[in-house]
Parts: structure tokens; sequence; C-alpha cells
């Protein structure tokens, strides 16, 4: 039996810590949040809630793995209700379309709303996805980064490697396979997933609309932190103790291994394995002292372009929207503007800014978990913006900003038909800075480093640390951000440390 110390309660770590609370060691999970979660966040007022991070599971069948390896069925823990419609798309020249969540409905659901021939285009598209999905499944995401190893199992054969397309990027793919424009803006916005650029995400970003539409978008009645609540229930089940307001000051590294933690106090934690689910970041710039084993790790994540972050507005609503899907996007005129502010670059080269005309993402669940009557609504709503960088980029604390801000993201609201102005109760303003403030996510970039670039898979920190007993679960270590992908991560950590 292992002494543990997972640091963070994200849904990465808190799955990695009933993995291995089930494998028979002895793990302390330490938040320096009052709760568990995350960026999985609820908040509540006034009988209003809403869930601030991930608004859908995809891929639930690995949490019902996980479920089941640590002691029973994901269905009872939680209420999984699949969405239908998946989501509900606008464009810029009033078309709407509404994606239906059985896949084999998607292609008729096109044709419908872009025009004849719409469907079969994406469908040949989402045929490619799906052999991207069969080739890098097992070899990269469910399998630890380990360099020319990890290369060498994707490139299994030269058809292999042609249909993975590694020199292409998403925007390439999507222009090769679909004629009409709005398909493509369609295609694009899956790169913000990982917190991407299109034009420089890889093609097997792909696989993300495929395995959205496979396997369906599933919501957790009740709100999605149900899912956080009830993966750390499993692990106190298994054994494990859950420390919430316990900061971890730094990762103690003797003798060449890590050998605990220290608490902000000082209080010291010994430990014969550290499992970090914070920021990599900040665990290799703030919580690991320097040291030659993690020089590339550094080196690597300071080549890697940080992810994305948000801007959102939390709407206590009074009355209700008729025939509102769950998830709602509201496409600009311009999609390259928006990349171009929020990694400064085309005509914003070097300074980032709020994207001026943004994409704007409406979650609203119908759900009286999240409401205080049947006559209010709650609606979580996200544009993408830069992470808070006040010396270098946007700095989402200066006076005045989070609030003219706020206003206008409203006004575009307002202007893309889904005007609640007079409708509002109240509303709480989360930029950046409080993202960064909240989760200790290195400038809010909701996925830690982005997918730009074809080798941005490869900078971005494995999951077994170059210090021994030092593992990295979570949405900044490989194999990415997402909730599948966290769950992925858990579960590689687990098999990197083994059974007791």
């Amino acid at each position: 039996m292992a002494r543990v110390a997972v640091v963070g309660a994200g849904l990465g770590a808190l799955a990695a810590a009933a993995r291995l609370a089930a494998l028979g060691h002895a793990v302390t999970v330490l938040e320096q949040a009052p709760q568990v979660g995350g960026k999985l966040g609820w908040y509540a007022r006034d009988g209003h809630g809403f869930d601030t991070g991930p608004s859908l599971v995809t891929l639930p069948r690995l949490y019902r793995d996980l479920f089941a390896a640590t002691g029973g069925p994901l269905e009872d823990a939680v209420d999984l209700v699949r969405l239908d419609p998946a989501v509900a798309y606008r464009f810029a020249d009033g078309t709407r379309l509404s994606v239906p969540g059985d896949a084999a409905a998607v292609p008729a659901a096109l044709d419908v709303a872009l025009g004849a021939g719409s469907g079969a285009q994406w469908s040949a598209l989402m045929a490619r996805a799906e052999a991207m999905w069969r080739i890098t499944e097992q070899p990269f995401l469910r399998s630890p980064l380990a360099g020319a190893a990890t290369l060498a199992r994707l490139a299994g054969s030269g058809s292999d490697v042609a249909t993975v397309a590694p020199w292409r990027t998403l925007r390439g793919l999507g222009t090769a396979y679909l004629r009409d424009p709005r398909l493509r803006t369609l295609l694009d916005r899956y790169a913000t997933y990982s917190g991407s650029d299109p034009r420089r995400a890889p093609a097997v970003l792909a696989t993300v609309p495929h395995v959205e539409q496979a396997f369906g978008s599933w919501y957790v009645r009740g709100g999605l932190r149900r899912l956080a609540e009830a993966v750390a229930q499993r692990a106190v089940e298994r054994g494990a103790v859950v420390r919430t307001g316990t900061a971890v000051e730094q990762v103690l590294v003797e003798g060449g291994r890590a050998a605990g933690v220290r608490l902000a106090g000082g209080e010291v934690l010994r430990a014969d394995v550290v499992v970090s689910g914070a920021d990599a970041a900040a665990l290799y710039a703030d919580l690991l002292p320097a040291s030659r084993p993690t020089r590339r790790v550094r080196r690597d994540l300071a080549r890697s372009t940080p992810s994305l972050s948000g801007f959102v507005l939390l709407l206590a609503l009074r009355g209700r929207t008729p025939g509102l899907a769950h998830h709602t996007v509201l496409f600009p005129d311009d999609y390259d503007a928006e990349f171009d502010a929020v990694f400064g670059v085309g005509r914003h080269r070097g300074a980032p800014r709020p994207v001026a005309d943004p994409t704007v993402y409406v979650s609203a669940p119908d759900d009286p978990a999240t409401r205080p009557d049947d006559d209010s609504e709650s609606w979580f709503v996200l544009v993408n913006a830069p992470r808070h960088d006040p010396a270098g980029g946007v700095d989402w604390t200066a006076p005045g900003l989070a609030d003219r801000y706020a206003q206008q993201v409203l006004d575009v609201l307002a202007r893309r038909g889904l005007d609640v102005r007079d409708r509002v109760r109240w509303c709480v303003v989360r930029t950046p800075a409080d993202l960064e403030r909240d989760t200790r996510s290195v400038g809010g970039s909701i996925y830690g480093t982005s997918s730009n670039g074809a080798r941005a898979a490869f900078l971005r920190p494995g999951n077994a640390s170059p210090v021994p007993g030092l593992f990295l679960v979570g949405g900044s270590s490989h194999p990415g951000g997402g909730l599948p992908l966290v769950a992925l991560s858990a579960e590689i950590v687990a098999g990197l440390v083994g059974p007791a």
C-alpha cells in the first residue's frame, strides 16, 4: 500500500483518487476550495443555480468504466439525460440549425437547414473522423505519452498516417470536405473544445464532433456538479480522505523523488506518490522546485500556446424563452476575427483583446434544480476570451472592463435574437482573472495549453513527470482537457501507479 497525496479535487484528480483507493492505496485529496469539482463548478443564489464549467457529458462509457472499476454502476450515482436536440446553432445570415441527438438523424437535419447535399458532405467528414478515432484512441488517448514511442504507435501504417494527416489543420480538413461555409464554421467551433484556433489546430480534432454525435450529448440532472460529487463520494467509499479548504504550497522532493506535500500553514503530509491535478504550468512554476530533470518540461510549456479562456455571464432571468434548446450557439459574421483577437494573431498580432463581435454560447437547462420557479430561467453565457495577462495581453481586473464587456455581450445576444436585457433579475460576471484566482489555472486558460500546432499534443506534459513518484492528471496534462479526456488521464495514472 502506498501513501498517495492528490493535489486538487477537479474531476480528473477525483477520478484518479477513486481508482487508486480502489486499488488499495491510502489516498488523501487536498483541495484549496471549500468544495470539490475544480472547473466543474456550481453557483447558486436566490433559487437560481448554474453549472459554471462543462455543461454536457460526452463518451459516458468512460465514466461507466470508472464507476464499474470503483464499486458500482454510474447510473446508481447520477441521473444521465440524453439531449435532443444536442445543440441549436444560429448563423450570421439568419440560418438556424438544430442538431439532433441521434447521429443517424443529423444528415437530414443538415439538408433541411443548409440545403441538399450538406448532410452527405458532413457524413463523409464524420466517416473520416471515425477512422481517425479508431487509429488514435488506444495508442494515444489511452496510453501514456512516451515521445518517439508514442509516434511509433500512432504510425502503425502509412495509411493510418494519411488518415490522421498530422500535417493538416482542422480548417484545412473542413475546406477539403465541406463546401458550405456554414458547415465549415460548425467544424471550426470544435477547435474551441481544446481552447484552440482551428487554423492551427490539427485535423484530428474532427474526432470531437464524431464522438459527440456517435455517443451522444448528455446532461446530469441537478447539474454536472453532481458528477464530481458522485466521484468524490466513490473515492471516500473506497477509503480516500478528501480535505477541502486545504491549499498545497509545495510538492516535496527528497533524494530525487516526490516525498509528499507542504500545505499552506506549514503542515507536511508525507507520501510515497503525489498525483497533481493542479494546472501543469502552475505545478512546474510554483509548486515544484526547479531541477535539471524538469528543465525539458518547463521549456516545452514555455514553447506552447496557452489555451483560450472564457468570459462568463450567469443570468438570473424572469420568464421563459419558448423553444430554447439546452445549448444554443450564436455565430458572428467573421469567425476569424474572434481567433485573431483571442490569440493576438493576424490583424491583432501581439495584442490579444476581448472579441468585439464574439460567438455566444448559451446553456439553459430545463431543470427545476436550476431555477426558483417555473417562470424563471438560469442562463450560463460564455464567450471565448484571451487569458488574463496584465503584462502582455488583457488585464481583466482593469476598472470597468468586466462591466462594459458584460453589457456588450448582452447587446450581441439582443442583436442575434435573444434579447433578455429587460428580464435580468441579476447578473454575475466571471472573467479569466476570476477563473485564475478560483482554480489556479495560469491566466484562466481553461485547458492549460492549446492544441495549436502539429506538435502541440507532444508538448503537453505527460502523466509521469521527470520526478519519480510524481504524476499529473487532468486537463492540462496528457491527453488533454474536457470531461472524457480527464477520465482517460485518471485511468492512465492509475495504471502507471499500479495496485497496492
